[in-house]
């Protein structure tokens, strides 16, 4: 019968690095204590030939014995052998150096965390399998309350309660979009125009008391009832100012945004749009033409369910 063959045990790399380590620290005690028996032979020695044997007694360096001089020189390498061994390989070793290095590691790695969350806030990205099954998921209510805006670079929207621009184009899709719906809108939007947008039914939000409209448009004191007057319109748009978008926020579940591609000198600003709760679904650019005077885009919105 063939014996059997006894395996070697395998060493990997750190039990390896922690025998090599320990090895060279048995060196450097060995050699500390070589030094110290040296050192108290040496000593011993030197005492006893300068005390004992007078060598050395009329040999002065600076008025002092030579003897003094080599006993000092032994302890001195004795405290530096000492320090080497107990002191600066004890709490600076190895298991130091992996601690600090643990720590450096950490920090960074927290650095990135934040930074790769700043990132994913501004720029989310969405998994193959999101896109696919359109998640993220949007309202499934039956009424699809709308925001419809354009704004500049800079988010500006107006001044002196009036546009800063002139899109033709943007005119047209407002119209399109709109027409056969409610459209909701603050005082001083409604009083931009000369006369009540055909084929829509208005509802304006004023807090002036018998604030008179013409027929057909209606009048409210607050957002919710402006809803509320729209709630058999599938689409109602909330066509502005500034302060009823910003209250509109929290209650649409889409944005159509003309997005210009310029900055304005303006007294009126859309909100910010919060990409952790709206997602980009559609982008359309338009450069600058005869009817145009800046290039756009045409930006759909949904909010994240």
């Amino acid at each position: 019968m063939f014996s059997k063959k006894k395996e070697v045990p395998k060493i990997d790399k750190d039990q390896l690095e922690l025998i090599k380590n320990a090895e060279r620290r048995i060196k450097q005690k060995r050699g500390l204590y070589i030094h110290f028996v040296i050192f108290l032979i040496g000593a011993v020695f030197l005492i006893v030939a300068n005390i004992g044997l007078d060598i050395g007694r009329d040999f002065q360096i600076l008025g002092i014995d030579w003897f003094v001089y080599a006993i000092l020189l032994w302890l001195f390498l004795f405290v530096y052998h000492f320090i080497n061994v107990f002191i600066t390989h004890k709490f600076m070793g190895k298991e130091w150096e992996h601690q600090q290095l643990e720590r450096l590691v950490a920090k960074q790695q927290a650095r990135l965390d934040q930074l790769r969350k700043k990132v994913e806030s501004q720029y989310p990205v969405y998994t193959q399998d999101e896109i696919v099954s359109s998640t993220p998921k949007f309202s499934n209510k039956k009424q699809n309350v709308t925001i419809i805006a354009a704004a500049g670079e800079d988010n500006s929207i107006g001044k002196d309660n009036d546009l800063v621009w002139h899109l033709k184009d943007d005119l047209q899709r407002f119209k399109s979009l709109t027409s056969g719906h409610h459209i909701i809108m603050g005082r001083k939007t409604f009083e931009t125009f000369s006369k009540p947008l055909p084929n829509r039914t208005h509802v304006v939000i004023t807090r002036q008391e018998n604030y008179q409209v013409p027929d057909g448009v209606v009048v409210v004191s607050n957002l919710h009832d402006a809803l509320d007057v729209a709630k058999n319109d599938n689409q109602p748009f909330i066509i502005g100012g500034g302060e009823i978008y910003k209250q509109s926020m929290d209650v649409a579940d889409t944005i159509e945004l003309t997005r210009v591609h310029s900055t304005f000198d303006a007294d009126t600003f859309f909100p910010d749009i919060d990409t952790l709760h709206w997602h980009e679904v559609a982008r359309k650019y338009h450069e600058a033409d005869e009817h145009n005077e800046f290039p756009f885009s045409f930006i759909t919105y949904r909010k994240v369910e």
